[in-house]
């Protein structure tokens, strides 16, 4: 599978660890950054990788930073992209099976490594279920009808 993750400063050695561990698993990986621990600004990178999973460049993307909360927000400013802040496994399989989530997001500081790496698992392991899914997954990238308020009438 194609894997874009990026991450924010606070999230560069979880972002490493994951990227070494999905390419030892046979995954092609693309780290969109950053390299260094020196202070970024995370929406750089939440819409550096929005943009490739949103064009196809990558299958699925995986969000990191101190929280998980900022990048989640600037990848989801994205309408072709729906990314999950997830903490454990259960979260990531429903994001993918109800909601067909391309993208996960976790935060550094909250989610050890080793529960990081079974969100991974569980996010790239689960089918979308389709069915009555598909109906509400599409009205996310669907603006919302508005309705006319009772003052507009009078």
């Amino acid at each position: 599978m194609r894997i874009a993750i990026a991450s924010d400063h606070a999230a560069l050695a979880l972002k490493t660890e994951l990227r070494d561990w999905l390419i030892d698993a046979g995954h092609e990986v693309a780290d969109l950054g950053p390299d260094t621990e020196d202070s970024v600004d995370y929406p750089d990178f939440g819409y550096r990788l929005a943009g490739v999973v949103a064009d196809g460049t990558a299958e699925r993307g995986i969000a990191l930073c101190g929280s998980g909360i900022g990048i989640s927000m600037s990848v989801n400013r994205n309408p072709d992209v729906r990314c999950a802040l997830v903490s454990e496994p259960l979260s990531a399989a429903l994001a993918r099976e109800h909601n067909d989530a391309n993208c996960i997001a976790m935060g550094a500081r909250l989610t050890g490594s080793d529960m990081a790496k079974a969100c991974v698992a569980a996010f790239l392991q689960t089918e979308f279920a389709g069915g009555r899914h598909q109906r509400r997954v599409d009205k996310l990238s669907t603006p919302p009808v508005t309705l006319k308020s009772q003052t507009e009438d009078a």
